[in-house]
C-alpha cells in the first residue's frame, strides 16, 4: 500500500537533517513503533475519555480559584469599573489568542511544553523550562491559598462561626461583628440615642461624639460646629472577617522580612491536606482527572448564584454594584490598572503555564481545539464577571452598614474573598450548612485549577525521561512532596510577604513576555500558512473571515498588546508593599530574582543551541522530530524521540 505524503507547507529543504514532514517520524521511530496500533501507543500515555472532559478539565484549570479569589482583589484594587476596561481588552487581543495557540501546539505534537518547543524551533528550547517554572513557583504559593480554605473549611464544621466575632485573642479594639452591628441598630430612629456596634459592645451616637467634643446628631455622624461629619471618619472599625483572615490564619501581627516567625500548625497540616489530595486525585494519570471534573467545574455555579441572590437582597448592594461598572477614567492612566487586567488575563486563562498545553496533548488528534478555546474563554470571561457582582454586592451592604465608602470597606489584598464572602455567610439562612458549602466548593476550585498543573509538571518529567513512565505513582507523589516542603516557608507569621512577592512576579510581566514568544512562534518563526495547515490537518475548517481574525491577532495585535502593556507596567514600577508595610530594597531583588529566573531558561537553551548549531537558520524551523501526533491513523508518541 503505498505511503501517504505529508503537506510540505513552506519550509524549504534543510541539507543538515530530515525533511519536515510524516516520513520523518521514521528517522526517530522504529518501524515497530510505526506499525504499532494507535490504541496501544495512546494507552501509554494516557488521554481523555471525550472532548467533555477536555473542556470540563480546561474549565475547570481556568475558571478556579484564580476568577473567585484573585479577580475580585484586583478589580477592587484598581477602582472596580476602571479594571473592567483593560480587562475585557486584555481577554479579546491576548486571552483568547494565546489560548488557542497553547492548544493548537499541545494536541498537534501530543507533547508536553519542553519537548514541544524543543522540536518547534531549537531556538525556542527554552520556553518549555521556562513555562514549566512558572507553573511550578504557582503550585507552591497556589496551594498555600487552597491551604488556608481547607482551615476555613474546618472551622466550619464548629457551631460557631468565629470568623464572625470578636473578643477572640487575634481581635482589636475596633473589631467590627456585623451581626451585633445588626442587632444593636434594631431600635434605632434616627436620633442621638442611635446605638451602634463598637468596642465590643452597642454605644450610643451620643457616648462616641461628646468625648470628641462633637455634637451627636444620629448613627450617621456627628456635627463639628456647623460642619456634619460622618461616622466613618469619626471612628475606624475593622470588619471581625477581616482582622480574623491577617492575624489569626496568617497570624502577621508585628512580622516584618526581619521578624519572620515560624510556620503556625494549622496552615502547614492544611497545605499537607491539600497537597496529599492533589497527589490522590492526579495518581492514576488524566483519566481519573476526567472524571473528578464533571463534579468540580459545575458545582461552583449553583453556590456563587445562591451567594449572589442574597447579596442584592441585602441594603446598600446596589451601590457596590455600581462601583463595580462604574469606570473611573482617570485611574486608566494608572500602569498598574493594565498590568493588573493583562496579568489576571493570563492567570485566570492559565496562560503561559505550559498546563494547557499539557492538556491539549492528550487530546484526540482530530478534536475541534478551536471551539474548546472559544467556549471556554468565553466562559471564563464571564464567570469572572459574574462572581464580581457577588463581591461588590456583599461589599456595598458592608459599606452601608459600617456608614463608610465601598473603597473603604476592607483593605484590598489577597484576603479581600477570604472576607467578603464569609461575611455574606453569617447573613445566610443556616449560616454553618451554607459555610461548609462555600468553602467546600472553595476546595473544589482550588484543587481543580490545581490539577493540570502538577499534571504539566509530572508529564513533562516523564515526557523528558520516558522510562518513568512506569512508576508514575511515585514522580506524582516525589512532585507532591517536593511542593509541600518548598511551601511550609509561606506558613509562617511572615509568609505572606514571600506570598506577596512570588504572585506578583511570578504571574504577571514575566508571563507576558513567555505568551508573547508563543504567538510569535506560530506566527512570525513557523509562518501563518503553516500554522493554519496544522489547524486544518487535524479537521478544523476555518472560515475565511475567522482565518483573517487569526492572522491579524497572532501576526500583530497580540504581539504588539504584550509588549506595550509590558512596558507600561515597567513605567510604574515602585516599591512593594503590604497593607502600608514597604518591603525592603533586598526583598525588592529578591522577587525580581523570581521572575528573571523564570526567563533565564529561554536566554540559557537559546545562546546554547546557537553555539552548538552550524546553520541559523536550523533554529527557526521545526526539526525531524517535530510532526502530528496522529500519522495515518496511527498515534505516535513523539515523547520518545530524542
Amino acid at each position: 500500500m503505498e505511503k501517504k505524503s505529508v503537506k510540505s507547507y513552506d519550509f524549504p529543504p534543510d541539507p543538515s537533517r530530515s525533511d519536515i514532514g510524516f516520513e520523518g517520524v521514521s528517522a526517530g521511530i522504529s518501524q515497530d513503533s510505526q506499525s504499532a496500533s494507535s490504541e496501544k501507543l495512546i494507552k501509554e500515555r494516557g488521554n481523555w475519555g471525550n472532548p467533555v472532559e477536555f473542556i470540563l478539565s480546561c474549565m475547570n484549570f481556568a475558571i478556579g480559584l484564580g476568577n473567585v479569589w484573585r479577580y475580585p482583589y484586583l478589580a477592587y484594587r484598581n477602582g472596580g469599573g476602571a479594571f473592567l476596561i483593560p480587562y475585557l481588552l486584555a481577554a479579546v487581543f491576548i486571552g483568547l489568542p494565546v489560548f488557542f495557540a497553547e492548544l493548537v501546539i499541545g494536541q498537534y505534537s501530543g507533547l508536553a511544553p519542553i519537548k514541544a518547543f524543543s522540536f518547534l524551533a531549537p531556538f525556542f528550547r527554552g520556553l518549555g523550562y521556562c513555562t514549566l517554572m512558572v507553573i511550578t513557583f504557582i503550585e507552591i504559593y497556589y496551594f498555600v491559598i487552597v491551604g488556608w480554605v481547607f482551615y476555613y473549611f474546618y472551622i466550619s464544621l464548629f457551631p460557631s462561626l468565629i470568623w464572625g466575632t470578636c473578643g477572640n485573642d487575634w481581635n482589636s479594639p475596633n473589631c467590627y461583628n456585623l451581626i451585633a452591628d445588626i442587632a444593636c441598630q434594631e431600635a434605632n430612629e434616627g436620633t442621638r440615642f442611635d446605638q451602634i456596634f463598637y468596642q465590643d459592645r452597642c454605644q450610643t451616637i451620643e457616648e462616641i461624639c461628646l468625648p470628641m467634643n462633637l455634637y451627636p446628631v444620629d448613627s450617621s455622624g456627628c456635627l463639628n460646629g456647623t460642619e456634619f461629619t460622618p461616622l466613618n471618619r469619626i471612628i475606624h472599625r475593622v470588619l471581625s472577617s477581616e482582622e480574623f483572615f491577617y492575624e489569626h490564619v496568617l497570624g502577621i501581627g508585628d512580622a516584618t522580612w526581619y521578624n519572620w516567625g515560624y510556620p503556625q500548625w494549622q496552615n502547614v497540616i492544611s497545605l499537607f491536606v491539600a497537597w496529599m489530595l492533589c497527589a490522590l486525585a492526579v495518581l492514576k494519570g488524566v483519566k481519573s482527572v476526567g472524571k473528578i471534573v464533571y463534579f468540580t467545574a459545575t458545582f461552583p455555579y449553583f453556590i456563587l448564584t445562591a451567594i449572589l441572590i442574597r447579596a442584592v437582597t441585602l441594603p446598600g448592594y446596589y451601590d457596590g454594584i455600581m462601583f463595580y461598572i462604574t469606570p473611573d477614567w482617570n485611574k486608566l492612566l494608572s500602569p498598574g490598572v493594565w498590568g493588573d487586567a493583562s496579568s489576571q488575563i493570563f492567570y485566570s486563562f492559565s496562560l503561559a503555564l505550559g498546563s494547557l498545553i499539557t492538556l491539549a496533548s492528550y487530546n484526540k488528534f482530530s478534536n475541534n481545539c478551536h471551539f474548546d478555546a472559544t467556549i471556554v474563554s468565553f466562559i471564563n470571561y464571564l464567570t469572572a464577571f459574574y462572581n464580581g457582582f457577588a463581591v461588590f454586592a456583599i461589599l456595598g451592604f458592608l459599606a452601608h452598614e459600617m456608614k463608610t465608602d465601598v473603597s473603604e470597606v476592607a483593605s484590598s489584598g489577597p484576603g479581600l474573598s477570604f472576607i467578603t464572602f464569609p461575611e455574606a455567610i453569617l447573613l445566610m439562612p443556616a449560616p454553618q450548612v451554607w459555610a461548609i458549602l462555600f468553602f467546600f466548593m472553595m476546595i473544589i476550585l482550588g484543587l481543580g485549577s490545581t490539577f493540570a498543573g502538577v499534571q504539566m509538571i509530572i508529564t513533562s518529567i516523564i515526557d523528558q525521561w520516558p522510562h518513568l513512565r512506569k512508576v508514575e505513582w511515585k514522580v506524582a507523589i516525589g512532585v507532591c512532596l517536593s511542593g509541600f516542603i518548598l511551601g511550609i516557608p509561606m506558613t509562617c507569621h511572615g509568609g505572606i510577604y514571600l506570598f506577596t512577592l512570588m504572585e506578583w512576579h511570578t504571574a504577571s510581566w514575566a508571563i507576558l513576555l513567555i505568551g508573547f514568544a508563543e504567538v510569535v512562534i506560530l506566527s512570525w518563526v513557523n509562518g501563518m500558512k503553516n500554522t493554519l495547515g496544522w489547524i486544518s490537518d487535524m479537521g478544523m475548517k476555518l472560515w475565511t473571515f475567522v482565518q483573517y481574525y487569526w492572522r491579524s491577532v497572532w501576526v500583530v495585535i497580540t504581539p504588539i498588546y504584550t509588549v506595550s502593556v509590558f512596558i507600561f507596567i515597567l513605567t510604574g514600577i515602585e516599591p512593594t508593599q503590604f497593607r502600608g508595610y514597604i518591603f525592603p530594597v533586598w526583598a525588592d531583588v529578591l522577587g525580581w530574582m523570581f521572575g528573571l529566573s523564570t526567563l533565564l531558561p529561554f536566554i540559557i537553551f537559546a545562546i546554547i543551541e546557537v553555539i552548538k548549531s552550524r546553520d541559523i537558520n536550523y533554529l527557526f524551523k521545526p526539526t525531524e522530530n517535530w510532526g502530528p501526533a496522529e500519522v495515518d491513523g496511527r498515534r505516535i508518541d513523539r515523547a520518545l524521540l530524542t
